[in-house]
């Protein structure tokens, strides 16, 4: 790990103009590319005080061993010189988005002389209009099938297109007019061209107008009583109209739009992103990638650098609506117009049909973030490699087959609880699952954690071996676990290991996991482990961690809000909910409840001649206090 001072360079010696510039580390490879307006303030934030740098910042300047710089005339060089140094190099912290080569288009391949509809994957070809992308195959080929009848565009190969030119006979699309059968001669290459571009212009999202055009001609056909013509128009129509319902209305505007959402943890980051054009939805696709040392508005930026970098300008939309504003977002805005050839704009919604959208791809992503998490964690290959990672690490003596993590949660030391989760064989069990009211009240951390492992461990104490429940299966709080982890860094577990010493388990191993730089701790050492970030074992711990966050956090929501009121009825023996709310139904308040006399308390449904006597007696004395909302002290009653 180096230290940055040594390769800083002397503020005199960095330029104030816009440019580009790169880490590299001690073997010499890029591991770092970003851009700035100006490079001297921007390069000097890299070499503060590492405690004040974001935790992949810091991983990346400790990296590197040298950095270096281009400047450049304005913004928008930068922003493409960036771009195709994150192409050539690509740099180990830049985000890393998977390749899209699997999403298929819908591709029309107007370069050639005779165009061709097909579905296409890969790098984009010049002279091709694509459509899409669609999330399967299928859904290209049944939109093709569904139009073909309206724009009967070539679909064959260009070996099927010789075979039928040297026969002189159609395939079989042809006789079915699924196919202008230009092969022999039934349509010229300029009418086969009008066809494609109709097909294009439908896809592209001008539907209005071929929809309107066969109305109107189905109708003339039957105003001139032909109606077989007109039953073939109405079957056309029919078709747009089915092709049409494929793809709902989102944006009544008819917008051309691309509209990205993310969601990211501490480790990856989810993508997605609808293609609206013409208001219908044209195409999704999304992308699930770990996260390099760049800010979420920087993660923004390099997206559409990477969608839009080698893209044609015919499919860069009018907006590009987006969750928060790209690092330097007038200089993409500007480039995406220069792609364009016309105005781009680069926006986050704030409100109506667009805003409601954006929550929509928002919920996609996260879906998708969380897909990827559970086929990750279910993967047995993945758990396996874990468990035996943490082995090594820990230099434990077997695999961590049990692992229980502790966590507490309190606000400002009120309603103080802890959590205990178990995850087996890698994978949560959510019946183990345990949760703690801390006694002591305090809103020490470390205390109340040293609470809760003493009152669980305590079990083990009692008894070594796990016992038995009434039918003869073991009992699953007495199972030892062969690792506890807790949040935080060393004083947490000195107090996990000191709670467990004195209730004598001492063949437990206790790990800390701290948040912020992800560092594994051990007691017995003077300097935290830290794994690779690509570091399976890394991986299981963090979510054993965040679960049992989770869970604490859940029950002290649960907590709070159940203890927010108190009445002058909690704590009568005898009156329990059902009866107070019954007293307060017939007598209307707590002030009338006080007021009242034994026997008007006593034809009260539920309260008997004791009871009522009890009531009485405990509210007729010294008055107590009133109910009051405990996070605000206002007075309730």
């Amino acid at each position: 790990m180096a230290d940055p001072r040594s390769y800083r360079p002397r503020p005199g010696e960095i330029p104030t103009d816009p440019g580009v510039y790169r880490f590299r580390d001690q073997h010499g490879r890029v591991i770092y590319v970003g851009k700035a307006r100006s490079l001297r303030p921007r390069l000097s934030s890299y070499f503060q005080d590492l405690r004040a740098l974001h935790p992949r910042t810091a991983q990346m300047v400790t990296t590197g061993a040298s950095v270096e710089w281009t400047v450049v005339r304005n913004e928008v060089e930068a922003l493409q010189l960036e771009y195709s140094w994150i192409k050539e190099f690509d740099p180990r912290f830049n985000v890393k988005y998977r390749d899209d080569k699997s999403y298929p288009y819908l591709a029309v391949t107007m370069g050639e002389e005779i165009p061709r509809a097909q579905v296409m994957r890969g790098k984009k070809r010049p002279g091709t209009r694509y459509f899409g992308p669609y999330t399967h195959a299928w859904a290209i080929r049944e939109t093709m099938d569904t139009l073909l009848r309206v724009f009967p565009v070539r679909t064959c190969s260009a070996g099927v297109f010789r075979r039928a030119e040297q026969v002189g006979r159609p395939c079989l699309l042809g006789y079915i007019d699924k196919c202008s059968a230009p092969c022999v001669g039934r349509v010229d290459p300029e009418e086969h061209r009008a066809i494609a571009e109709d097909f294009c212009a439908f896809m592209a999202g001008d539907s209005a107008r071929f929809v309107r055009d066969l109305e109107q001609r189905m109708r003339r056909a039957s105003a001139d009583l032909d109606f077989e013509t007109a039953a073939r128009l109405r079957d056309d129509l029919g078709a747009l109209r089915k092709a049409l319902e494929r793809s709902a209305v989102v944006l009544s505007d008819a917008t051309d739009a691309d509209v990205y959402a993310l969601a990211e943890d501490e480790l990856e980051v989810a993508v997605q992103v609808f293609h609206v054009r013409g208001g219908r939805i044209r195409g999704q696709r999304g992308w699930v990638s770990e996260k390099g040392a760049e800010s979420t508005p920087e993660v923004v930026e390099h997206l559409l650098q990477q969608v839009y970098g080698a893209e044609r300008g015919e499919d860069v939309p009018r907006e590009v609506l987006v969750p928060i504003l790209p690092s330097g977002h007038e200089e993409v805005q500007e480039w995406l117009t220069g792609l364009r050839g016309a105005r781009v704009g680069v926006r986050v919604p704030q409100r109506g049909d667009k805003r409601t959208l954006m929550q929509t791809v928002t919920r996609n992503a996260e879906q998708a973030l969380a897909r990827h998490k559970v086929a990750r964690s279910g993967d047995l290959t993945l758990r396996s490699q874990a468990l035996q990672e943490l082995q090594e690490v820990l230099e434990l003596d077997d695999a961590p087959l049990r692992i229980e993590s502790f966590d507490i949660s309190h606000v400002q030391g009120s309603d103080v609880v802890g959590s205990m989760v178990v995850f087996e064989d890698g994978l949560a069990r959510k019946g183990e699952y345990r949760r703690f009211i801390v006694r002591s009240g305090t809103g020490d951390d470390t205390a109340a954690m040293h609470e809760v492992l003493t009152r669980r461990f305590r079990h083990l104490a009692d008894a070594p071996t796990p016992g038995a429940d009434e039918d003869g299966r073991p009992a699953r709080f007495a199972y030892p676990p062969n690792l506890v982890v807790v949040d935080g860094g060393r004083p947490q577990v000195r107090a996990a290991q000191s709670a467990l010493a004195e209730v004598g388990v001492a063949d437990v191993a206790v790990i800390g996991l701290a948040k912020r730089l992800e560092e594994v701790w051990n007691a017995d050492q003077d300097y935290p482990v830290v794994l690779p970030r690509t570091s399976e074992a890394l991986y299981l711990l963090q979510r054993v961690r965040d679960e049992a966050h989770r869970f604490a956090n859940t029950f002290h929501r649960q907590r709070r809000s159940r203890s927010m009121t108190t009445s002058a009825l909690d704590g009568i023996p005898g009156l329990g909910p059902a009866r107070q709310q019954a007293l307060l139904r017939h007598l209307g308040s707590v002030k009338a409840v006080r007021t009242a006399t034994v026997e008007q308390l006593q034809e009260v449904p539920g309260v008997g001649p004791a009871l009522a006597a009890v009531v009485h007696e405990r509210l007729s004395g010294e008055r107590p206090a009133p109910a009051v909302n405990l996070s605000t002290g206002e007075v309730l009653e």
